[in-house]
């Protein structure tokens, strides 16, 4: 036949649309095209295949060859049409049979001795070929099955090289199938709280953060071991469901950063200060998740929170609200997932000793330092934190604080119940699910109303620190909100509107 039709896959942010992958040996002068809107990339694939063909021992046909890549609007980039394209030109050139294709999607790249390459977003083409509308079998890299594997209900072929795709469809030896691995999710990492010496107050507050999963701007000093709490965050987080283990692996396999060993783990993202607002929410000509998407289900660390450019704090107001990134270029646009926990530090000032005698800053330093943050992005942020520094004498104390196995089941209970609620955490409810769900008592709502009128709070503010106390009541196991959880939500909410942050209310 001189027609052969392989499927395949394309990438468009966590979606993986079918590809065919059309190719046609016509009459006249040799040569070799590749069409429907291909990348550089997969324009280069025409020296690959050859090379590979021949290598491997194949004939490559002298004559013109034409291969379509439909559908012909969808951008397609990188070299995972490799393969599809080699196995299209030997089924068309009659080297291979064609009954083989009917069952199978094919994805790799090939070097020029026909060894196949790993690709990124294997995990996001293995979940979108399970849950197609007719699945067939994904035969992709070898060195990609692990990650493919952990989808259970995917059929999946791992292959080395051209030689043994050709051998599995001449059926003289088959592809062994890659059997769905249901892994074990993993512990979180990453160090324990009974490692932090003293500051009580901040270890209360991370607990309520991670309970509900609130944003959080921690303020104070260097040395005073922001970083430290932040770091040990994720080991007192709720364990996550395995969809959104799945999720979060996905978008790592996007990415070209997926480890097995990661499997099941909160991500924690901390990148630098000098960071690109494209780095953070993602960008490109091929749009790629960036570090907010990375994050997803699981921590954002800013340090030095203001020392960011302003375009990727103000980048952050989107996801922070709705959990999703939209990323526009001319010809379309890709959506990522982002619901991330924010975790920032800051300094109170340039110098970061406010109020002590080692401080030089002058009051107009302080406030052009401090308004770098946006009244926008804080009325977005739930709590706020005023970390000081420890002791002499508790730094030389040996650690016995209470370890992060104890405070995590604390917070998964207090988790449990907000799930067998209203199925999400607190942070996500919106203004309808806050009335239904947050009941207040009556001194409770007497002492919401007054501190939202005296501090022209926004009404943001006000379901934040409504939802906050929510949180706190979940923790202590009561159904309705009283006076005390709103007191406790107000004093990390007010310190949001005070002229000077370092002087933040610290609940103990």
């Amino acid at each position: 036949m001189s027609l052969a039709v392989v499927r395949s896959r394309a990438l468009l942010g966590l979606h993986a649309p079918e590809v065919r992958v059309e190719v046609h040996l016509g009459n006249g002068l040799p040569a070799f095209h590749i069409v429907g809107l291909p990348e550089a990339e997969v324009r280069e694939s025409r020296d690959r295949v050859r090379a590979a063909l021949l290598h491997a021992g194949f004939d490559f046909p002298n004559r013109r060859l034409t291969v379509n890549l439909a559908p012909a609007d969808l951008p397609k980039e990188s070299g995972r049409f490799d393969l599809p394209i080699a196995i299209g030109i030997l089924v068309a050139s009659g080297q291979l049979p064609s009954e083989p294709l009917d069952e199978l999607e094919l994805v790799g790249e090939l070097s020029l001795t026909g060894a196949i390459r790993p690709i990124r977003g294997a995990l996001a083409m293995a979940l979108a070929v399970a849950r197609a509308e007719r699945p067939r079998t994904l035969l992709l890299p070898a060195a990609n099955g692990a990650e493919a594997a952990l989808v259970d209900d995917a059929r999946l072929l791992g292959a080395v090289d051209l030689n043994g795709v050709a051998a599995h469809f001449v059926g003289n030896s088959p592809l062994e199938r890659i059997a769905p691995v249901p892994q074990a999710l993993a512990p979180a990492g990453g160090g324990d709280f009974s490692d932090v010496k003293g500051q009580a107050g901040a270890k209360r507050a991370l607990e309520i953060a991670a309970a509900g999963g609130h944003n959080l701007l921690m303020v104070g000093p260097p040395g005073a071991g922001k970083s430290l709490l932040a770091q040990r965050l994720p080991t007192i987080q709720p364990p996550l469901s395995r969809d959104e283990a799945l999720e979060t692996a996905a978008l790592a396999s996007l990415a070209g950063r997926f480890a097995p060993a990661d499997w099941g783990c909160r991500p924690f993202r901390a990148p630098h200060h000098g960071a690109s607002a494209a780095a953070i929410v993602g960008g490109g000509a091929n749009p790629r998740p960036g570090e907010a998407s990375l994050a997803h289900h699981g921590v954002l660390f800013l340090d030095e929170l203001p020392e960011f450019s302003r375009a990727v704090l103000e980048a952050l107001r989107e996801p922070l609200e709705t959990g999703r990134i939209a990323v526009a270029r001319a010809a379309r646009q890709v959506e990522f997932p982002a619901r991330f926990q924010l975790v920032a530090a800051m300094n109170p000032c340039p110098c970061g000793y406010l109020g002590d005698e080692r401080c030089r800053c002058t009051p107009e330093q302080v406030r052009r330092y401090q308004a770098r943050l946006s009244g926008p992005l804080l009325d977005r942020i739930d709590m706020l934190l005023g970390v000081q520094p420890v002791d002499e004498s508790t730094l030389m104390r040996r650690a016995d604080g209470e370890p992060s196995a104890a405070i995590a089941e604390r917070v998964a209970r207090a988790h449990e119940r907000q799930r067998a609620r209203q199925g999400k955490p607190n942070a996500q409810l919106g203004p309808p699910e806050i009335d239904r769900h947050c009941p207040l008592r009556d001194d409770a709502a007497a002492l919401l109303r007054q501190v939202a009128h005296r501090q022209h709070w926004s009404s943001r503010a006000l379901h934040r620190a409504h939802k906050l106390a929510r949180t706190i009541a979940d923790l202590n196991g009561e159904d309705t909100i009283g006076a005390r959880h709103a007191a406790e939500a107000v004093a990390y909410r007010r310190a949001l509107d005070a002229p000077r942050p370092a002087a933040a209310h610290e609940v103990r």
